[in-house]
């Protein structure tokens, strides 16, 4: 039960995302939603099982977790200051970009070493995100991978 069942982006107000944006969305989203592993932890003496619905968002230069039970009931809400994602998102997108150019024209070695940068960054920002939600959330590295695959797409029109 320590689970994300459903995912919400609010993107409203941000540009449309690229094709290559976009379908990193539709994957991280699916990714999660098959597997993931999320709980919050005990506050007060009373503990919020799951599943849980996730609302993500970029709200006046924050990233906020909008956080209730599968029945709608509000488990938890918290804001995350951008800044300590800002240059692993830049590094991110920058590889990324390097990724989807070498795929149209380089030797699969050579696509081979872009996509291990691309990865070790993906996990430095999932590292970023396991830090910042110590205490407040508690989830596995392919959960933290997955959700911040979500904060670049969200962080795309910042």
């Amino acid at each position: 039960m320590t689970r994300i069942a459903h995912i919400r982006l609010d993107d409203d107000g941000l540009p449309p995302p690229t094709p290559e944006i976009e379908q990193e969305r539709r994957v991280a989203i699916f990714d999660l939603l098959e597997e993931n592993s999320f709980a919050l932890p005990e506050r007060d003496g009373r503990a919020v099982p799951g599943p849980y619905n996730l609302g993500l968002a970029i709200r006046e230069k924050r990233l906020v977790f909008d956080v209730a039970t599968e029945t709608g009931e509000a488990a938890a809400e918290f804001h995350l200051s951008l800044g300590p994602f800002r240059q692993v998102v830049k590094d991110y997108f920058q590889i990324c970009e390097s990724y989807y150019d070498a795929v149209k024209t380089l030797p699969p070695s050579q696509i081979e070493t872009i996509d291990m940068a691309r990865r070790g960054i993906h996990n430095e920002g999932a590292r970023v995100l396991q830090e910042r939600l110590e205490g407040k959330a508690e989830l596995d590295t392919d959960t933290a991978r997955r959700l911040f695959t979500l904060i670049c797409v969200l962080h795309f029109g910042v």
